[in-house]
């Protein structure tokens, strides 16, 4: 196992490309702008396709022509990018194309700024777009985990013809740490450019050679038709819901108060944890891992209405609403957040717990 030091962007970019992402179109944006100087360099490096688009519209219906032709597409962007992208996210449900949508958040609304924030949430996680769809949404906390979550992310994306979205923020894109990788790694990322993917998917748009036509689209305009699409995205996303749902989960078999965080904000909320358990205080964390489908399994504890719940998140509480349903009010579910770049602080946090430290 071999280690070097990379950015969160940058090591988002090499997970695309051990992954087998075999077309990259982008625009750039702060604070996600490495993860496309970063494609630009390593697909022309193994011989693939990277396009600088003249817009985030253009760069997502680049990624929609792709992926009808069955390529491994991906595009990134930053939170008001991935606003812009949002009609071609629709087309790409409607049409049931995979896909791989990065968006390593930063402040907002509007232009907002460009440090870290999670006010992205709902965006991702309920849709964003026109029409019921729905993402598959990945939150990695670390560089390492932001690498090994991109293999995930198409595998899913092709497993089930969906579109899957890599949440970060902008402190995950920027900050440096070990990424490890063996020798096979990256070997088979030198000799396989994934150029069966095509063939291996029947419904793609490859030419009509000793088969029948195929048909992508999202207009349906017999009576009925569109009505039938719809039932067939919510039997899938029923499907994604029973078999996808991650999290790691910290000291809850005998927690008493249970934090829930995710992403770059769980670090933080997870040295807490550690902090106060040395001082005796029973403490634990879940850190969801797939937002969407959201993991309420992890909520399911033997002794929930013992606990109490406090949801930390750099937005004005976002998941903090999925958290609640997923309690269903068994037990307290506090709140703590910050939003425009601010970040809560573990001392924020224990004063929020009212423990002392």
């Amino acid at each position: 196992m071999k280690k070097i030091l990379l950015t969160g962007n940058e090591a988002i970019g090499e997970g695309a490309i051990q992954a087998g992402c075999s077309f990259y179109a982008g625009y750039p944006i702060t604070p996600q702008n490495e993860l496309t100087a970063y494609m630009a360099m390593r697909m022309k490096q193994v011989k693939r396709i990277f396009i600088q688009a003249e817009s985030e519209l253009a760069a997502i219906n680049m990624v929609l022509g792709a992926a009808a032709a069955g390529e491994r597409a991906m595009t990134s962007s930053s939170s008001p990018g991935i606003s812009l992208k949002q009609e071609g996210i629709s087309y790409l449900a409607g049409c049931q194309l995979p896909c791989v949508i990065v968006n390593i958040m930063r402040g907002g609304p509007g232009l907002g700024n460009i440090a870290p924030s999670q006010s992205d949430y709902l965006q991702a996680t309920k849709g964003g777009g026109h029409g019921d769809y729905r993402c598959i949404v990945l939150a990695p906390s670390s560089v390492q985990e932001a690498f090994d979550l991109m293999r995930l992310a198409f595998e899913l994306a092709d497993r089930y013809r969906n579109s899957v979205i890599l949440l970060g923020d902008g402190m995950l894109g920027q900050m440096m740490e070990p990424l490890g990788f063996s020798d096979n790694t990256l070997r088979s990322a030198a000799k396989n450019r994934e150029k069966k993917n095509a063939s291996r998917k029947k419904w793609a748009l490859t030419g009509c050679k000793n088969r029948k036509p195929n048909i992508i689209k999202s207009l349906f305009l017999k009576e009925g038709a569109l009505e039938e699409l719809n039932q067939t995205l919510q039997n899938k996303y029923q499907k994604i819901q029973n078999e996808q749902q991650s999290w790691e989960e910290l000291f809850l078999d005998d927690a008493r108060i249970i934090l829930v965080a995710y992403g770059t904000m769980s670090r933080i909320a997870r040295s807490v944890v550690r902090r106060l358990r040395k001082k005796g205080q029973r403490l634990g964390l879940i850190r969801p891992i797939s937002l969407w489908p959201f993991p309420q399994k992890a909520f399911l504890h033997k002794s929930l209405h013992r606990l109490r719940y406090l949801v930390i998140e750099m937005s004005c509480g976002q998941m903090f609403e999925d958290v609640k349903l997923a309690v269903e009010g068994r037990a307290p579910v506090e709140f703590l957040g910050r939003s425009g770049g601010g970040i809560p602080s573990e001392e924020e946090i224990i004063k929020k717990l009212n423990i002392k430290s």
